[in-house]
Protein backbone atom coordinates (compact mmCIF):
# COMPACT_ATOMS: atom_id res chain seq x y z
CA UNK A 1 0.00 0.00 0.00
CA UNK A 2 1.48 3.35 -0.98
CA UNK A 3 1.82 6.41 1.23
CA UNK A 4 -1.40 8.21 1.94
CA UNK A 5 -3.75 5.47 0.77
CA UNK A 6 -6.93 4.96 2.79
CA UNK A 7 -6.32 8.19 4.68
CA UNK A 8 -8.50 11.27 4.52
CA UNK A 9 -7.04 14.05 2.37
CA UNK A 10 -6.73 16.36 5.38
CA UNK A 11 -4.35 13.92 7.16
CA UNK A 12 -2.20 12.76 4.25
CA UNK A 13 1.41 13.77 4.67
CA UNK A 14 0.89 15.99 7.73
CA UNK A 15 3.70 16.17 10.24
CA UNK A 16 1.36 17.82 12.72
CA UNK A 17 -2.29 17.49 13.59
CA UNK A 18 -4.79 20.16 14.54
CA UNK A 19 -6.31 20.24 18.01
CA UNK A 20 -9.58 19.03 16.51
CA UNK A 21 -7.87 16.02 14.89
CA UNK A 22 -6.12 15.23 18.17
CA UNK A 23 -9.42 15.50 20.07
CA UNK A 24 -10.98 13.07 17.61
CA UNK A 25 -8.05 10.69 18.16
CA UNK A 26 -8.46 10.93 21.94
CA UNK A 27 -12.17 10.25 21.62
CA UNK A 28 -11.50 7.33 19.29
CA UNK A 29 -9.18 5.85 21.92
CA UNK A 30 -11.84 6.24 24.62
CA UNK A 31 -14.47 4.49 22.51
CA UNK A 32 -12.04 1.81 21.30
CA UNK A 33 -11.07 1.10 24.90
CA UNK A 34 -14.74 0.72 25.81
CA UNK A 35 -15.10 -1.83 23.03
CA UNK A 36 -11.83 -3.56 23.92
CA UNK A 37 -12.88 -4.00 27.56
CA UNK A 38 -16.61 -4.69 27.02
CA UNK A 39 -16.39 -8.45 26.52
CA UNK A 40 -13.98 -9.09 29.41
CA UNK A 41 -16.02 -6.76 31.63
CA UNK A 42 -19.08 -8.97 31.09
CA UNK A 43 -17.11 -12.09 32.01
CA UNK A 44 -15.58 -10.37 35.06
CA UNK A 45 -18.95 -9.05 36.25
CA UNK A 46 -20.28 -12.62 36.47
CA UNK A 47 -17.61 -13.26 39.10
CA UNK A 48 -17.83 -9.82 40.79
CA UNK A 49 -14.31 -8.95 39.56
CA UNK A 50 -13.09 -5.79 37.91
CA UNK A 51 -10.39 -4.71 35.48
CA UNK A 52 -7.72 -4.75 38.20
CA UNK A 53 -8.33 -8.48 38.61
CA UNK A 54 -8.04 -8.92 34.84
CA UNK A 55 -4.73 -7.05 34.70
CA UNK A 56 -3.31 -9.11 37.58
CA UNK A 57 -4.39 -12.39 35.97
CA UNK A 58 -2.95 -11.29 32.61
CA UNK A 59 0.49 -10.42 33.92
CA UNK A 60 0.71 -13.41 36.26
CA UNK A 61 -0.09 -15.61 33.26
CA UNK A 62 2.54 -13.75 31.20
CA UNK A 63 5.23 -14.40 33.81
CA UNK A 64 4.37 -17.44 35.94
CA UNK A 65 6.22 -17.28 39.24
CA UNK A 66 6.53 -13.51 39.11
CA UNK A 67 6.97 -11.85 42.47
CA UNK A 68 4.50 -9.52 44.09
CA UNK A 69 7.08 -6.72 43.74
CA UNK A 70 7.47 -7.37 40.00
CA UNK A 71 3.70 -7.31 39.58
CA UNK A 72 3.54 -4.04 41.53
CA UNK A 73 6.11 -2.49 39.18
CA UNK A 74 4.37 -3.81 36.07
CA UNK A 75 0.90 -2.64 37.07
CA UNK A 76 2.03 0.65 38.61
CA UNK A 77 -0.47 0.40 41.47
CA UNK A 78 -0.15 0.76 45.21
CA UNK A 79 0.71 -2.23 47.37
CA UNK A 80 -2.58 -1.82 49.21
CA UNK A 81 -4.57 -1.85 45.98
CA UNK A 82 -2.75 -4.91 44.63
CA UNK A 83 -3.09 -6.75 47.94
CA UNK A 84 -6.89 -6.35 47.85
CA UNK A 85 -7.01 -7.80 44.34
CA UNK A 86 -4.57 -10.63 45.09
CA UNK A 87 -6.33 -11.55 48.33
CA UNK A 88 -9.57 -12.07 46.42
CA UNK A 89 -7.91 -14.05 43.62
CA UNK A 90 -6.05 -16.24 46.12
CA UNK A 91 -9.12 -16.82 48.32
CA UNK A 92 -11.18 -17.72 45.25
CA UNK A 93 -8.58 -20.27 44.15
CA UNK A 94 -7.37 -18.50 41.00
CA UNK A 95 -3.85 -17.58 42.11
CA UNK A 96 -1.23 -19.45 44.14
CA UNK A 97 1.03 -17.37 46.40
CA UNK A 98 4.14 -19.40 47.19
CA UNK A 99 7.12 -18.55 49.37
CA UNK A 100 10.36 -18.18 47.42
CA UNK A 101 12.85 -21.04 47.61
CA UNK A 102 15.92 -18.77 47.58
CA UNK A 103 14.44 -15.80 49.43
CA UNK A 104 11.71 -16.62 51.91
CA UNK A 105 10.59 -12.96 51.93
CA UNK A 106 9.55 -13.17 48.28
CA UNK A 107 6.12 -14.34 47.25
CA UNK A 108 5.81 -15.96 43.83
CA UNK A 109 2.50 -15.87 41.99
CA UNK A 110 1.13 -18.43 39.56
CA UNK A 111 -2.32 -19.11 38.21
CA UNK A 112 -4.23 -22.20 39.20
CA UNK A 113 -6.04 -24.17 36.51
CA UNK A 114 -9.22 -22.20 37.29
CA UNK A 115 -7.27 -18.92 37.12
CA UNK A 116 -5.68 -19.92 33.82
CA UNK A 117 -9.10 -20.79 32.37
CA UNK A 118 -10.54 -17.41 33.36
CA UNK A 119 -7.49 -15.57 32.03
CA UNK A 120 -7.78 -17.53 28.76
CA UNK A 121 -11.46 -16.57 28.37
CA UNK A 122 -10.68 -12.90 29.02
CA UNK A 123 -7.70 -12.86 26.64
CA UNK A 124 -9.56 -14.80 23.93
CA UNK A 125 -12.30 -12.16 23.94
CA UNK A 126 -9.76 -9.37 23.51
CA UNK A 127 -7.66 -11.24 20.95
CA UNK A 128 -10.76 -11.95 18.86
CA UNK A 129 -11.69 -8.27 18.82
CA UNK A 130 -8.14 -7.15 18.13
CA UNK A 131 -7.60 -9.78 15.41
CA UNK A 132 -10.77 -8.65 13.61
CA UNK A 133 -9.77 -4.99 13.87
CA UNK A 134 -6.24 -5.67 12.61
CA UNK A 135 -7.54 -7.69 9.66
CA UNK A 136 -9.94 -4.92 8.73
CA UNK A 137 -7.33 -2.16 9.06
CA UNK A 138 -4.51 -3.95 7.25
CA UNK A 139 -0.82 -4.52 7.82
CA UNK A 140 0.31 -0.92 7.35
CA UNK A 141 -2.28 0.30 9.85
CA UNK A 142 -1.23 -2.33 12.40
CA UNK A 143 2.39 -1.20 12.21
CA UNK A 144 1.32 2.44 12.43
CA UNK A 145 -0.98 1.76 15.39
CA UNK A 146 1.78 -0.07 17.26
CA UNK A 147 4.20 2.77 16.52
CA UNK A 148 1.73 5.32 17.87
CA UNK A 149 1.12 3.30 21.04
CA UNK A 150 4.86 2.93 21.65
CA UNK A 151 5.44 6.64 20.99
CA UNK A 152 2.86 7.50 23.67
CA UNK A 153 4.60 5.40 26.34
CA UNK A 154 6.89 7.10 28.82
CA UNK A 155 10.50 5.91 28.30
CA UNK A 156 10.54 3.67 31.39
CA UNK A 157 7.23 2.05 30.39
CA UNK A 158 8.47 1.56 26.83
CA UNK A 159 11.56 -0.24 28.19
CA UNK A 160 9.34 -2.40 30.39
CA UNK A 161 7.03 -3.19 27.44
CA UNK A 162 9.95 -4.07 25.17
CA UNK A 163 11.52 -6.24 27.87
CA UNK A 164 8.23 -8.10 28.24
CA UNK A 165 8.04 -8.49 24.46
CA UNK A 166 11.55 -9.96 24.38
CA UNK A 167 10.22 -12.83 26.47
CA UNK A 168 8.00 -13.72 23.52
CA UNK A 169 11.06 -14.63 21.44
CA UNK A 170 12.85 -16.96 23.84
Amino acid sequence: MGPGLNRPDNVRGLLFLTDDQLRKGIEAMFFAYRGFTADPDRILAEKSYGRAHHRALHFIQRSPGTTVNNLLMTLGVTKQSLNRVLRTLIEDGLVLNEVGTRDKRQRHLTLTMVGAELEQALSDAQRDRMRAAYRKAGTEAVHGFNAVLEAMMDPDLLRQYKQLSLGDHK
